[in-house]
């Protein structure tokens, strides 16, 4: 009997024990507001981040370019800067590495040719004008692209530019919006619309930050729409008829440029034929007929 009352003790014991380290843990737990602020200490900083062998990498060469720089007192361009700004590199280290690919390149080419020990100065010559060419060529196709790429998403941003106006949004709250909708859709317009909202959002002028979009894209059609929207801020007139109208020809544009390069590739296609293809359709049509016309003539003669 006394050995059940001690079992049953110990039991009571342990079930009120957890019992009270449950409520304790409910009673005691911090707020969710107190867990996001510990969350928010705890988490990692940028600092305390390790430093990949990339990072390392890049870092090396970009110490080395500026001291190459600081050495010969030679300073960015602003003209390849703006390239890269037209590419969609904004880094402030975008340069610099520009330059070093101006300055590599060509040393790697040369370096590449030299192992051929046939006519090694000539060819380390042709080599290394090339390499000096790579950069550029690189990063005019890099442009290209993202200008066509910016061209083709002008429709349907606007579109979208049209129904936010006339939902009741601002100018500035309904250029917000599309720059949050067509993230994923189109990027390379997405990226120019973003850092004209962190342009006005330092304080400049709406004009400023517009005519800054134009003048980094270079194309028409998107400076003829800050233009239309510089006089639709300017004067007060309605911009909802303005952008559906300017919507409608950017897409009547497209088609033309389409139909024009689908006619172009008839007067393009000729060379092929006339150098490739019909040769070898001659050799097979006319080839046996040949053949057995030289057999002929052959047994005639003998």
């Amino acid at each position: 009997m006394a050995v059940q009352i001690l079992i049953v003790g110990a039991l009571a014991i342990v079930v009120f024990g957890l019992s009270t380290l449950v409520l304790v843990s409910l009673l005691l737990r911090p707020a969710k507001e107190a867990q996001r602020a510990l969350a928010i200490v705890l988490r990692p900083s940028e600092e305390s981040k390790p430093i990949t062998s990339r990072e390392r990498f890049l870092d090396g060469i970009l110490s080395i370019v500026q001291e190459v720089r600081t050495r010969l007192h030679l300073t960015p361009s602003e003209k390849s800067a703006q390239q890269l700004a037209m590419a969609g590199y904004w880094n402030a280290s975008a340069p610099d590495f520009y330059f070093a690919a101006q300055v590599f390149m060509p040393v790697v080419c040369a370096w590449a040719r030299s192992l051929v020990h046939e006519n090694t100065l000539f060819w380390i010559f042709i080599c290394s004008a090339v390499g000096a060419c790579i950069p550029d060529i690189w990063l005019t196709g890099i442009i290209r692209k993202r200008r066509d790429k910016i061209r083709q998403s002008l429709p349907d941003a606007i579109d979208l530019l049209v129904i936010c106006v006339d939902a009741g949004l601002g100018l500035d709250q309904a250029v917000l919006r599309v720059n949050e909708e067509i993230i994923h859709s189109h990027p390379e317009l997405q990226q120019e619309l973003h850092r004209m909202h962190l342009e006005q959002k330092a304080s400049r002028p709406r004009p400023e930050t517009w005519q800054n979009l134009a003048e980094r894209t270079k194309l028409p059609e998107l400076a003829s729409l800050v233009s239309l929207l510089a006089q639709a801020d300017r004067f007060g007139t309605q911009v909802i008829k303005a952008l559906s109208t300017f919507a409608d020809d950017l897409r009547l544009r497209h088609r033309q440029r389409v139909e024009e390069a689908a006619a172009e590739t008839k007067i393009k296609i000729v060379f092929p034929l006339v150098f490739f293809i019909f040769p070898c359709l001659f050799i097979v049509l006319l080839g046996p007929a040949i053949l057995n016309i030289t057999h002929d003539l052959q047994s005639l003669i003998h």
